[in-house]
């Protein structure tokens, strides 16, 4: 069986689109951190349009900040990667160039430092998940007590956290005499901008004053929303696009047609054209971020547990239900009330756009993949709006009913009775918390009580309590469907 890879692009099928640039021109110009799914169908997607677009200053290198799988799925293909974009039954094929290589950060860190501090690196992008940036949810602030973090404190010879690799590439920089780069936080953390150069200066600030002073002086860090669902990659995937293109390519990612990235317009250097790229430039993207964290990512993870615990393996087939589009309209009724929407943003316009894409049976997105790491998406998918409605005294039957439902699944048993694995970075602290507990009054008590994850106000709060210890045991008796429908 033959590979994706330069050797074989001039037999794919005419249908194809391939990268239309010279990739041996093509200057690394980005340094992306966290090279997953999402990165590869989002923002390398517009990194390549700029290449195709003639500016060729805009290669990708990516680095895995744990594995080496990305890296021994794209190294033995030149780098190259379909993108399958899915609608219905239609499907849109596209080779994408942008990518130059893969680096391995714990097999190498000096290589990915040295790649930092390159002199054609002008961004950084990251998409390392929420527990990426070892920040404390409750503070925002450095969990020094983390081992990497601590080791990197103490000596970043061989950095092994986000924090510390950007601070030893802008300090290789700086002793250089080279600018600094734009660091752009492309997770979904509230202000994550703001997030990620308070953890740089944290970790500057550790080690040398002067450095931490001239990254506050001449460092960027915009704030940034993105935008597209990207489900993962199955083997099924790859086999149908083998027999689809006659070459196979283990690196594939499917997704959407839909694509969105609002950047702060704040940067230090160099930039691709980005509003040329279909990217929005804004003064404030606090807006926009709060939008779609509340109403995209909120319902989602109210459909991952409620979904999840009742068998539903797909998004769409949730939204396919009575009851599951229901309540999905239900929570949006409750989180769009908390929204102030920026200019150019029509809520109903936005939340019909978002049942369609829900509906979207070609992409097969599983609940039980959004359901990873609850813990640090809770807070602001859905404790934010329920603390902004509880502070107006409006209710939050359906976003209780997605928080019974997160609590539900922390015991690691769906309503069949099935097993499975509580894949979050807390689920040792939700398990102890849970153990001894006999009743789901008791069960919500013992979670809401963990700062980490719960405003005291909302853990304090009796109404509130009360709400979601009563969709929590309906839940535990008759089960998540039961509810819904309820």
């Amino acid at each position: 069986m033959s590979r994706l890879a330069t050797a074989t692009l001039a037999a794919l099928p005419a249908e194809v689109e391939q990268p239309s640039y010279d990739r041996s021109a093509v200057k690394t110009g980005v340094v992306h951190l966290g090279i997953g799914a999402f990165h590869r169908a989002h923002q390398a997607a517009v990194f390549d349009a700029a290449l195709s677009a003639g500016d060729l200053r805009w290669g990708v290198l990516g680095v895995s900040l744990r594995s080496a799988g990305v890296r021994d799925q794209l190294v033995p293909q030149d780098g190259l990667y379909s993108l399958v974009v899915r609608s219905g039954n239609e499907q849109r094929i596209r080779i994408l160039g942008a990518v130059q290589d893969v680096l391995v950060a714990p097999e190498g860190p000096a290589r990915v430092v040295e790649a930092l501090a390159s002199a054609d690196v002008h961004i950084v992008t990251l998409t390392v998940t929420e527990k990426g940036y070892r920040l404390d949810p409750a503070t925002g602030r450095l969990i020094e007590g983390d081992p990497d973090i601590a080791a990197d404190l103490a000596d970043l010879s061989a950095p092994r956290t986000v924090p510390g690799f950007l601070v030893a590439g802008l300090k290789a920089r700086r002793e250089a005499g080279l600018a600094p780069f734009t660091a752009i936080s492309c997770d979904n953390l509230p202000h994550n901008g703001h997030l990620l150069r308070n953890a740089v200066l944290a970790m500057a600030r550790a080690h040398d004053a002067g450095l931490a002073a001239w990254i506050e002086a001449e460092g960027a860090f915009p704030q940034t929303m993105v935008d597209r669902i990207v489900p993962a990659t199955t083997d099924a995937d790859i086999a149908a696009l083998f027999e689809r293109i006659g070459v196979e390519d283990r690196a594939m990612v499917k997704t959407e047609p839909f694509t969105q990235w609002v950047i702060e317009d704040r940067f230090c250097g160099p930039r691709a054209d980005f509003a040329s790229l279909g990217v929005q430039l804004t003064a404030d993207v606090a807006p926009w971020e709060e939008a779609k964290l509340r109403l995209l990512n909120g319902a989602h993870s109210g459909i991952a547990y409620l979904g999840g615990l009742a068998g539903i393996e797909f998004v769409n087939q949730f939204v396919a239900r009575p009851e599951g589009r229901a309540f999905v309209e239900a929570l949006w009724d409750e989180s769009a009330e908390t929204l102030s929407p920026p200019e150019g943003l029509d809520i109903p316009a936005y939340r019909k756009e978002l049942m369609a894409r829900f509906a979207n049976s070609a992409l097969q997105h599983r609940t039980r993949q959004i359901a990873m790491d609850g813990s640090q998406k809770l807070p602001q998918r859905l404790l934010a709006p329920i603390l902004a409605r509880r502070k107006a005294g409006k209710s939050v039957d359906r976003l209780a009913l997605a928080v019974a439902a997160w609590m539900r699944w922390q015991g690691g048993v769906d309503d069949a009775g099935h097993g499975f694995t509580v894949d979050d970075p807390l689920a040792g602290r939700t398990a102890a918390a849970l153990e001894g507990c006999t009743s789901a009054a008791e069960r919500v008590a013992a979670l809401m009580a963990i700062e980490a994850i719960v405003p005291p106000a909302l853990a304090a709060d009796a109404e509130l309590v009360a709400t979601i210890t009563g969709h929590l045991d309906r839940i535990e008796r008759e089960g998540a469907l039961a509810a819904l429908r309820a």
